[in-house]
């Protein structure tokens, strides 16, 4: 996953390029840039680390010095960005956020047909962002370039590109990812979040539609690509990935969360002592729950973020673990023989769920029953790289679902995924058994898009239902 922020002022845009893009910290934990341009200096840019260290204590020095009255940031969860460019279109910056499954595929098919080349970064991966640039820089200009980069794409791509002229922002074809645009009297910019903006005197101006391509200006934003009709974006926005302030396509990601509990609390039948939620991500939705239910909210364990400010990092999983089990300090007074209604956002691989109810069972809980506030997670995330399994017997559902099935090669999933099967039943009653929870009950699909509010039609369910 990934954030961006793009700035097209009047003024010296550096300062709201610095604070937007550090807005969308919780977006991505390893690498961050900004790329700023002035017609004196030309390009200038500023890439580092941040799997260590907050984005503004990285960026403190370059904001200093770094001048433009354009620019683009991104922080990202993989590769480093934003790159500059020469090609023929002239020199660009460019930053991406998406996935890109039929990425060996396009590298082998430009080997074939040119003499291109990639630098490997230092994982020994391609940089995904340069090979969204190679493919842009094949067409005669920049927009067909562009729609030619998303049409080759095997997944998704919103693309974000600042050269001289402007800022071209491009939503990716089916709007799985969001593109929100700001206003004030001395420019415009474009945001991931919809609140990264509002602290630095910008107002909502709209939305990007899904593949609509705009270029922005000091002066104003003019849609160069109409939006198309379909639209898939990703409902995991408003359970999980998005800040609790932000909207996206008009709904908020607080109220929604809330709107969830509500409706886990009106198909259950537990009768706990207190609600709580797993921080931060949970907690509205045990808001929600309590709300309805009438049953205590409590907050039995605090997340201590002064040192642990992400909840991604470290890259290996084992050590994520960890550190997810370290951010966690408890409140012995709101556990001890305490019956807990416990609320997470999703279960994954089912590892740090496990490790909390067990921490909690090792404060004196006396029972904790889980809710999970999304449908049990049944497929690889293909567009936005939400699950980071390398399989997708990483996933609790699939490994449980292979010890239960004797034909695992052979099972319909469908039948997993169905909450009133009797298959459903039986893989909920051993995820429960394996986490040592109490009970167990997910989300309902159906709920979960009803808490939204969107159209089914409109919503990427994919990771739930496998459907495309």
């Amino acid at each position: 996953m990934g954030g961006f922020f793009g700035v097209a002022s009047k003024q010296d845009c550096v300062f709201d390029l610095y604070f937007g893009t550090d807005y969308h910290s919780h977006l991505g934990t390893r690498r961050a840039g900004m790329a700023v341009y002035n017609k004196e200096d030309g390009f200038d840019r500023a890439i580092h680390n941040i799997e260590n260290a907050p984005f503004r204590t990285k960026f403190d020095k370059d904001v200093n010095i770094m001048h433009g009255y354009m620019g683009i940031g991104c922080i990202s969860d993989y590769e480093p960005q934003p790159l500059i460019v020469r090609s023929h279109h002239g020199t660009y910056a460019i930053m991406t956020v998406g996935k890109i499954n039929n990425l060996d595929d396009i590298i082998q098919h430009m080997f074939r047909s040119g003499h291109t080349h990639f630098l490997e970064m230092s994982g020994g991966d391609i940089n995904a962002t340069e090979l969204v640039a190679a493919l842009i820089n094949q067409q005669d200009n920049l927009i067909e370039g562009i729609q030619y980069a998303q049409d080759t794409i095997d997944g998704s791509m919103t693309i974000v590109l600042m050269t001289p002229k402007g800022i071209y922002a491009a939503r990716d074809k089916l709007g799985r990812t969001p593109v929100a645009v700001g206003q004030k009297e001395d420019g415009f910019c474009i945001s991931f979040e919809s609140f990264a903006y509002l602290n630095l005197g910008y107002t909502a101006d709209r939305e990007l539609g899904p593949g609509e391509i705009i270029v922005m200006t000091p002066e104003g934003v003019k849609t160069l690509v109409k939006p198309g009709k379909d639209m898939k974006i990703c409902t995991f926005l408003w359970v999980y990935y998005g800040y609790p302030s932000s909207s996206y396509e008009g709904i908020s990601v607080e109220e929604m969360r809330y709107r969830c509990g509500q409706k886990l609390a009106q198909r259950d039948n537990a009768s706990p002592d207190t609600v709580a939620g797993v921080p931060d991500s949970g907690t509205a939705h045990a808001i929600g729950y309590a709300n309805e239910s009438g049953i205590p909210f409590s907050r039995p364990f605090i997340k201590y973020t002064p040192t642990w400010p992400r909840s991604f990092m470290p890259t290996i999983q084992s050590r994520r673990n960890l550190i997810a089990k370290m951010k966690l300090i408890p409140v012995h007074e709101l556990i001890q023989d305490k019956s807990l209604l416990l609320i997470d956002d999703s279960i994954v691989r089912g590892t740090q769920l496990r490790e909390t109810t067990e921490f909690l069972y090792q404060s004196g809980a006396k029972e904790v029953h889980v809710r999970p506030a999304c449908p049990p997670i049944l497929y690889g995330c293909k567009y936005l790289n939400f699950s980071r399994s390398s399989s997708e017997m990483d996933l609790i559902t699939r490994r449980v679902i292979k010890e239960i099935t004797r034909d695992y090669k052979h099972v319909h999933l469908e039948l997993f995924s169905d909450p009133d099967t009797p298959e459903y039943q039986a893989m909920i009653d051993e995820i429960c058994k394996q986490l040592n929870f109490t009970s167990l009950r997910y989300h309902r699909l159906d709920d979960m898009i009803e808490s939204v509010g969107l159209d089914r039609s409109r919503l990427c369910t994919y990771c739930w239902d496998g459907k495309e």
